[in-house]
Order: C-alpha cells, then structure tokens, then sequence
C-alpha cells in the first residue's frame, strides 16, 4: 500500500488540480511488484503526454538504460510500464528522471485518471467559451473594419484595432494556457511536444498584431488568433473525450470495487472497514444487494449470485458453503459468510484488468511503425515551416507578415497527433470491445497475429465440449436412478456426481465405503453387498450367466456400448444389473461457432486424444469433417507444424492446461477457461463464460482492427501528404489548418472506436 506520508492523487484532483509526482525517498517503493522472472516491475500515470512524440521521447530515453528490459507508455491511459532488473531502488531513479524530462509520474489509478480528465475537459470547456466569447467581439469590429476599409479613417481603425486587442490579448492568454503550459515545459527541458508549434503559431499570430496596431499597419489578426484557439481547444476537447471512451473498459472492472467491507470480528458482530485493511483470512459478510468487496469460499449461507462479470453469464448462480466467489460478484437474495481468500491486485478483477490493461499497452509492427514515424516527423514539421518563411520571404519578396503566417499554419496542420493516435486508438478500442464481450487478450501482440489466421484446430475434451459428463436416462427406471444416486452423492468422481445430479432429491445410503479406481459399495439390509462403479467389479458377466442373460448379441452390443462413452453399473444379489452411460454436453455455440468460421473462409480440425467413437460423434455434432482421434501432444505439435509449412497461420483452441505444448506451437491461441483459471492458462487469450462463438467473434475483431489500423495510417498520411503542400503553398490559413489538424486527429479515433464486440447467446447441447 502507498506510504501514509505521500499525499493520494485524490487529494490533488478533488482541488481540481493534476495529480504531482510523488515525494521523498523510497517513494516508488509501495509500486514495484516482481514478475515470474523475479524481474521489477513498475506501473505509474505519467501527466504531460500529449503526443506520439512525449511517448517517443519517454521510452528512447529509458530504454537507454542498461538495467530496463521494457519500457511503455500508452497514449490513450497515459500509463507507464518499466520493468527492470536490479533493485527496488531503481524505482525512484525512474521517478527522478520522468521529472527531469517534465513527467511528473504518479501512481496509476483509474479512477483518479477519470476525475483528472474530467477537470481538464472543464478547463477545456470553460477556455473554450473565453476564446468563443471573445472571437466573436473581435470579428464584429474586424467586419467593421473591413466593411469600411475605403472610407474609415486611420484614426477609427486604429482605435478599433486597440479595442481588439484589449479583448484579445487577455483572451488569448487565458484561453491559450492548456496549449503555453504544455509547451513552455517542454521547451524549458530542451525537447518538444505537439503543444510547441500550436503555442509559437498562436502568439506570433498576437505578437505580428500587436505590432501592427501599434506601428498603424493594416495586419492586425486578432479575431484569427482567438478562433484558431478555439478550434484547438474544441479539437483537444472532442479528443480527450474520444480517448476517455476508447480506454473505459478496464476502468469499469475496477470501478467495480467495493470500498468498504463488513469484517466480522471476535465478538461475531460486522465492523466496517476499508477494503485496503482485508487479509486473506477474514471473514466478511456479504449482504444481499452488495458487491463482494473479495475473492474468497462461501463459508455460511445459500444465495444467488450475479456473476456475469465473470463468467459472461445472465443467469444467476447459486452458492453455498465452500463454493468460491469472487469480488464485483452482486449478491442477490440472502446474506453471505465468506471467508477471504485474496484482496487488492490479488483477486480476479484485478486480474482481468491488468490483462485488459496490458492488452491495450501491446506494441505490435503497426504501434512500432508509429513511434518511428512520430520520432522523426516533429523535427521535419519545424524545419518545413521555416523553409516555407524564408522561402516565401526571401526568395518570393511576399511581406514577412503573410510569409510568418504560412509558416504558423505549417506548424499547426503538420501537428503529429493524428499519427501518435493511429494505432494506440485502435489497440485500446478493440481490446474493450473484446473485453465487454467477455474474452481477454493476455499477449502483447495477439491482436496482430490472431488477424492473419486461416486455420483453426479444436481439442475436443474441454475445449468443444465442457468436459462433464451428463447421464443419459434412456431406458433407466426411476428407482433404479434413486438407488444408484444415493450411493453416488457421498463420491465426488465426475461419473458420481453427473449420476448424483440427475436425481437431486437423493439421500445417502448409510455405510457406503469407496473404492479407489473401482466404485462404491454399500450394505443391503440383508448382509449383502450393492455395488456401483466399473463393469467387471461389478461383476457385470458373470450375473449376466447367471440370469441367462448373457449371448453373443447382448456380449456385443454391451461391449459396443461400453466403447462408446463411460458408464457405471449398478450390481444388486438376486438382480439384473443395470447399466448407466454417459454423454458429453457441447460447450454453448460450438455448432454456430463452427458454422460461422466456415462461412468466414476458414479451415477447421479437431484433434483429440480421446477414442475414435466419441471424437467421430462430436465431430458429426458440430460439423467438422476434419478430425484425428487418439492423438498425443507430440502429434498434435506435428501437425501444427505441418500446417505452418503449408504456409497456414493456425489458431489452436484448447483448454490451456492439458493443451499447453500445442498452445505453444501454434500461431496464436485461444482458451477457454473458468475464473481461476485465467492465470494458468498458455493461451493468447481466454474467454469466460464457456460459449464458443467467442472464436469467430475474436478473429473478426482481430481482422477489423487490423483494417482500422491500416485505415487510420491510411487518414493520417493521407491527410499530411494532403495538407503539407497546401500550407506551404499559401493556401491555407492558421484558422483553417487548427481545424484540419483537431478534425483528423478526430477522425483517426472516432474511426477507431468502430470495432464491435457482440452479445453471445447461451445455448447448450449433449452428444
């Protein structure tokens, strides 16, 4: 936890002021955290990132150091991820260097962001209506001015230009103070940001007309400076919105958060504390209507939870004691004794976060493209804007007054916005999308590999089917399913409880006593023995002689049927047996899944290592005609690789556990997974909820986002290629070019907010 001694961010913000750095020694201390690699790790909010290039200049600069292995900033959340080896103690040399370079960092939390953005969209807001109100006063007196240009004397004009100016000047400097912030403490660490070029255009554009108004010259360009800030201001509002929006997904989960929590204490009466002081260990009690403030077991009660958070579900979920919750779960119907079993970053909201978080910070070929781009095109903007005064100056014999103001509006429409928010816009966009549809990216670059897949391969056992068995009650009698339920509720064998399930209502027999690897058995009443459980324990042949039951067609048809799936027999003295067979439950979706991949082009195969029987019937099932049974690791990787010689990009879908090594051949890979699960899973990404249409739904996102991608460097080249020849043409004004640069900034993330997710509807079916 922060030190009680450094002042929180939400202390800075509720004056409405920007969160500062953090003071005094050891004041990154609270934040490094070690990864699997015992490496440092360090994740900080970082205040005046306006651009690609602040991203540029941030990580140029820290990656310079031997120690750091990763260093990132992501433009649209303005967090900072260093990791390093070496000391702890090299938090704080990271810290002193951010404020060094005029980036004061802070400590990350989303919340405090939001209340940061929503200040500075006030601010933004009010400068905006200064520099409206103001500009249209001036223009009353400038369409005076020019209205009367023949006739007006030099006296008027000159007391209407000072009238201007006393307007103006005040307007200016209030109005521009978002924009001469940012850039005079840029300029004063010797480096630059977007915010330079802006501020010189707009106070030359005052400066040329102060000037003139007081040597009696005609240029006097008031009204232009004051509607080009508002512009501006309009422009960076509008963009601040934009990115706010983009990066709400992560936000939300942990807005989730409770802030308080009911801790039992000794006396058994709840005491209100701060989530900051649970341990794991405490047990809480959870109201109905409250959010779980922790993960943690069920320890007294029985209530109906709302977890879609979690699991993508609409339905309720039932719990009782010793059933796992997790924290942002709504509890619904009756009060809850829950003891704590992880809190803060430990618990799965947090997880999934910072899952949402590093996906949004991934840095593929195109975000990469962008930091070059952006690294060299700040340099190339001023040096086009003084070639374009001296040009049209010196060599043109245009005035210096219309020569400075082409070259302000080079500055200006050559501004590096739109580039720096290309990609990132994107990256952020589509991960929320993904994650409000329930699935999480946990690779950097998942997105850019998942696009290019033309190959998907299934597992069958926990992947196309959820892995629990279901019984079959075709032919079964009532009583017989009471008897052999009450010897299967004391057993927590799958095949135990899925025939436990199919009779609720049953109670245990009395002396029932397991048999590891065989079944159980109980006691009759008359000294004899029931058993359930294996075929030949039961001794399923010999009573079949016995009763005269047993010839050569029922042999095969009940050795058939054993091959077929699993079973447990129910052997009783003086009585047939009976037997019970299983079948698997397809995960919800994972027909239309397959289905719609095939509509979208692409190939699909299931390999499994299970039996040729079961495999062929989840195949024809779901509709894949590709398919290998009995299948080892090694085959299935060999197969992977096969493929990739083909010149195929293949996705492997599987459970992530027992899938792990072809998890890891393949090109990307996906897998579904239970909540607490997510952190063991190999996979590219995982999706909660169970329902396979998450697959095609993950490669269409993946394939639009590499669309908008390429549309957005496509609109912001496109539109510098464009609007650099214009501006040093003279064609365009100062106005005119801060509304182009604002508008395809704008667009480029407006565009990038087009990437969908998709409701999933559950539906469920056993084969």
């Amino acid at each position: 936890m922060p030190d009680a001694s450094a002042p929180t961010l939400n202390a800075a913000t509720a004056a409405g002021a920007a969160p500062g750095p953090l003071p005094g020694a050891g004041r990154s201390a609270p934040f490094v955290r070690r990864d699997a690699d015992d490496r440092r790790v360090l994740d900080m909010m970082v205040e005046g990132v306006r651009c690609g290039g602040c991203v540029n200049k941030i990580e140029r600069d820290l990656k310079s150091w031997p120690e750091i292995a990763e260093a990132r900033v992501n433009l649209t959340t303005r967090r900072l991820h260093v990791v390093w080896r070496g000391a702890d103690q090299m938090g704080d040399q990271i810290l002193d260097r951010l404020d060094a370079l005029g980036f004061p960092a802070a400590a990350y939390d989303p919340e405090t962001l939001r209340d940061a953005d929503r200040a500075e969209q006030t601010a933004l807001l009010r400068a905006m209506g200064v520099a409206g109100f103001a500009a249209s006063n001036v223009m009353l007196m400038s369409v005076a001015i020019w209205a009367g240009h023949g006739e007006m004397g030099e006296a008027t004009r000159g007391l209407l230009h000072w009238v201007s100016a006393a307007i103006a000047t005040p307007a200016v400097l209030y109005a521009g103070r978002p924009f001469f912030k940012s850039a005079w403490a840029a300029v004063a660490r010797r480096r630059t940001n977007m915010d330079v070029p802006i501020s010189v255009g707009v106070v030359a554009t005052v400066a040329v007309s102060l000037l003139e108004t007081a040597t009696g010259g005609d240029h006097a360009y008031f009204e232009s400076a004051l509607m080009l800030l508002f512009f501006l201001l309009l422009g960076r509002f509008l963009d601040r919105r934009c990115r706010a929006k983009a990066r709400g997904a992560a936000e939300r989960l942990l807005s989730l958060r409770e802030k308080t929590a009911q801790v039992i204490t000794g006396t058994g009466a709840p005491s209100t504390v701060s989530i900051d002081a649970l341990a794991p260990g405490d047990r809480i009690l959870c109201a109905a209507g409250a959010r779980l403030p922790a993960d943690g077991v069920v320890e007294e009660g029985r209530s109906d939870l709302d977890a879609s958070l979690i699991n993508g579900e609409t339905a309720p979920k039932a719990v009782a004691a010793s059933d796992p919750v997790y924290a942002g779960m709504i509890n619904l119907s009756a009060p809850l004794t829950v003891r704590v079993t992880a809190v803060g970053d430990g618990t799965l909201l947090a997880e999934m976060a910072q899952l949402m978080e590093t996906a949004e910070q991934a840095k593929g070929r195109f975000v990469a493209l962008s930091d070059r781009i952006v690294r060299y095109y700040t340099p190339v903007v001023h040096l086009m804007a003084a070639i374009a005064f001296i040009g049209w100056w010196g060599f043109a014999g245009v005035a210096w007054q219309p020569a400075l103001f082409i070259a302000v509006a080079v500055l200006i429409i050559t501004c590096p916005c739109a580039l720096g928010l290309a990609a990132p816009a994107v990256q952020v966009s589509a991960s929320g999308a993904l994650m409000r549809s329930g699935i999480l990216l946990k690779a950097r670059d998942a997105l850019e590999r998942l696009s290019k897949v033309d190959t998907v391969i299934f597992d069958k056992t926990g992947t196309l089917t959820t892995g629990r068995p279901v019984l079959d009650k075709t032919g079964v009698s009532d009583d017989d399913l009471a008897l052999a339920a009450r010897l299967a509720c004391v057993s927590t064998h799958p095949l135990s409880r899925a025939l436990a399930a199919a009779a609720p209502d049953a109670t245990a027999l009395e002396g029932v006593t397991e048999h590891p690897g065989q079944g159980l058995s109980a006691p009759d009443g008359a000294g004899r023995e029931i058993r359930l459980g294996a075929r030949d324990w039961c001794g399923v042949m010999r009573e079949d002689l016995r009763y005269g039951l047993r010839n050569e067609a029922n042999d095969n048809a009940v050795c058939k049927g054993a091959a077929e799936g699993p079973e447990l027999w129910l052997a009783r003295p003086g009585q047939p047996s009976v037997r019970f067979s299983f079948t698997e439950t397809l995960r919800p979706g994972a027909a239309d899944a397959i289905a719609a991949l095939k509509r979208d082009g692409v190939e699909v195969m299931l390999l499994s290592g299970d039996r040729t029987k079961p495999v062929e019937r989840v195949a024809e099932a779901v509709g894949v005609e590709a398919y290998l049974s009995q299948c080892t690791p090694a085959q299935k990787i060999q197969m992977i690789e096969k493929l990739r010689d083909q010149g195929k990009s293949v996705l492997m879908v599987g459970d992530g556990l027992n899938d792990a090594p072809a998890l890891a051949a393949a090109d990307a890979s996906f897998s579904p997974s239970e909540a607490a699960d997510i952190s063991q899973t190999a996979a590219d990404a995982v999706f909660q909820g169970g329902d396979l249409r998450s697959v095609p739904m993950l490669l269409n996102t993946a394939r639009s986002a590499r669309r908008l991608l390429i549309e957005n460097f496509a609109l912001a080249l496109g539109y510098n290629v464009v609007a650099i020849p214009f501006a040093m043409a003279g064609f365009v004004t100062p106005l005119i070019a801060a509304i182009a640069m604002s508008g395809s900034s704008i667009v480029v993330t407006l565009n990038a907010l087009r990437v969908k997710g998709a409701d999933r509807p559950k539906t469920e079916a056993a084969v």
